[in-house]
């Protein structure tokens, strides 16, 4: 697909930059931290990850109820120290390197395919129903999935210079896909 129109463009690019930065910000909130121990994934996959179910499901649930059908995948995770260790590298340094990425447009597809994935990961693992099905996880998962359609990186970002200068398949998977025409 290729946006013509440079409002478009501009609005593309302007979608990319803060999405990266809601990604980056997370990122850096959990590496630089407030507290006195380092952030770790371990608590919210062992105590929060029961999920809720909202109206007209559930009114009132009883305290401790389970929700989520992937609860005890998140809860068997959480209690093995050396699989915790990589993932919380992997959730803090992604969502520093996703959100690089968005915000220079280098690497759009992929940082956005990985956001996208990242994003569907933490739906299901909050199962957050509360207030209906679409939540903050699955709104920017769309959103990261809108970014790799469109190859967002070719509309002012670094994917336009450096794009080019690959080959198609490296391109067409990693970067934004073809060159953007002239805008209009």
């Amino acid at each position: 697909m290729q946006i013509t129109a440079r409002t478009h463009q501009l609005g593309v690019a302007l979608l990319r930059v803060v999405v990266g930065v809601i990604f980056l910000w997370a990122g850096l909130d959990k590496l630089l931290g407030s507290g006195d121990k380092p952030w770790s994934a371990a608590y919210f996959l062992s105590k929060l990850t029961n999920g809720t179910l909202g109206w007209p499901f559930v009114t009132a649930p009883a305290q401790g109820t389970v929700f989520n059908p992937t609860h005890d995948l998140w809860v068997n995770l959480a209690s093995n120290a050396s699989l915790m260790s990589i993932v919380d590298v992997l959730v803090v340094f992604g969502e520093c390197a996703i959100g690089v990425a968005l915000i220079f447009g280098i690497l759009t597809r992929f940082a956005a395919a990985m956001g996208t994935l990242m994003m569907l990961l933490f739906f299901f693992a909050a199962w957050d129903f509360a207030y209906g099905i679409v939540n903050q996880h699955l709104t920017y998962a769309l959103v990261c999935a809108t970014l790799v359609a469109l190859g967002a990186g070719k509309y002012y970002g670094l994917d336009a210079i450096v794009g080019p200068n690959v080959g198609p398949k490296l391109r067409s998977w990693f970067f934004s896909g073809e060159a953007v025409p002239a805008a209009s």
